[in-house]
């Protein structure tokens, strides 16, 4: 039987990058602020996250004006939606004990 832990994404070990992900699997994006009040996380620690993720081209960044105001949503990739559902995937089997 083939050991369950080897499909599992070190990325996704954090509980943070793991809510990310499972915030951005259910909409199509979702701002930074959003993100923050969701994980109840401040701006430094989540944004830190979001750069893991976003260097591991899991996610993408996108910076628009709302008036003079800057506003950051993100969004996942084709790859992220892909690695993140073998993520879950692997669990279901580590918890099923297939």
């Amino acid at each position: 039987m083939k050991n369950p832990i080897g499909a599992l994404n070190k990325i996704f070990d954090s509980r943070i990058r793991l809510g990310v992900m499972s915030v951005l699997i259910v909409n199509d994006s979702v701002s930074f602020n959003d993100l923050k009040q969701l994980l109840e996380l401040t701006d430094g620690n989540l944004a830190s996250h979001l750069n893991t993720l976003e260097q591991a081209e899991f996610i993408k960044m996108h910076k628009a004006f709302i008036g003079r105001k800057t506003n950051t949503t993100y969004t996942l990739t084709d790859l992220g939606r892909q690695t993140f559902k073998a993520h879950l995937d692997a669990l279901e089997k580590m918890i099923k004990g297939i």
